[in-house]
């Protein structure tokens, strides 16, 4: 497993969890000296960086890109893909596409979560489900092309109402016929939903593919009171290989907030 810290360049995510919310170059040297492997990327949308600024900050500081999140999609431009305008969903999928190609550019996966967005009012749950459907479908071949995986990020209860747990996403990955998805194991959303972590990634392990390193309070783990041993045997069981990322608050402050991350994978059993 490898590790890897959030950077974020949102300004209307400034109060999110995310590690570093410093200028890109400072916050590839701080990951890099504390001994991340890599970071995971929130940035304004698919034009606010050229590819080959990062590129360069990458072969500077060693540094792999874990992922690139679209959530300023729905925080800074109100975008989702369950939006009852069609226009909204024309957007949104448009923007979700060109995340795609820029983090596919970077040899990385992009991340859909709060872009997915809700039923309700004149949207059933039947048609948010189809929306659902076709967007990740369409996410699903765009990154083929890069050859890597479109990740799709069941959220809490509080962030949406299409997938909280992550069988039933799982599930309806297989039942839509699905291909090219893996999900996202996020520990804070799985501390509210799941009645069993370990049970839920070996219950959905045949399609997990990244994971958000969190403890119960969204702070580093051991901040909280989530028990990483059963996680970790857990995802030893099922072989995963992929990113633990920290996407939590800063707190105390960021420097700490690193470490710490680093400091309960180090001590794992």
């Amino acid at each position: 497993m490898k590790t890897a810290v959030t950077l974020c360049r949102v300004p209307e995510s400034a109060a999110g969890p995310f590690v570093f919310h410093d200028p890109l170059d400072a916050g590839f040297a701080k990951a890099a000296a504390l001994g991340y492997d890599a970071v995971e990327l929130f940035l304004e949308g698919p034009d606010a960086l050229p590819v080959e600024e990062i590129q360069a900050l990458q072969k500077q500081h060693g540094l792999a890109i874990a992922a690139v999140g679209t959530g300023a999609g729905m925080v800074k431009h109100g975008l989702s893909l369950t939006d009852p305008s069609p226009e909204k969903r024309a957007a949104a999928l448009d923007f979700v596409l060109r995340m795609i190609d820029f983090g596919g550019r970077l040899g990385a996966p992009a991340i859909l979560g709060s872009m997915q967005g809700k039923w309700g009012g004149p949207v059933t749950r039947d048609q948010a489900l189809d929306f659902l459907t076709a967007a990740l479908k369409s996410a699903g071949e765009a990154a083929a092309h890069h050859g890597v995986p479109f990740i799709y990020e069941p959220l809490n209860r509080y962030e949406t109402n299409l997938f909280n747990r992550l069988a039933p996403a799982a599930d309806y990955l297989d039942q839509r016929g699905l291909t090219n998805i893996v999900l996202l194991a996020d520990l804070f959303h799985m501390n509210i939903e799941e009645r069993d972590i370990a049970a839920a990634l070996r219950e959905a392990s045949r399609h997990v593919g990244h994971v958000h390193w969190a403890d119960s309070n969204r702070q580093a783990m051991g901040l909280g009171h989530t028990d990483p041993a059963p996680i970790f045997a857990a995802l030893r069981e099922i072989s995963y290989s992929g990113y633990l990322s920290a996407e939590i608050f800063p707190l105390p402050d960021s420097d700490t907030a690193a470490s710490q991350t680093l400091k309960s994978l180090s001590t794992s059993p």
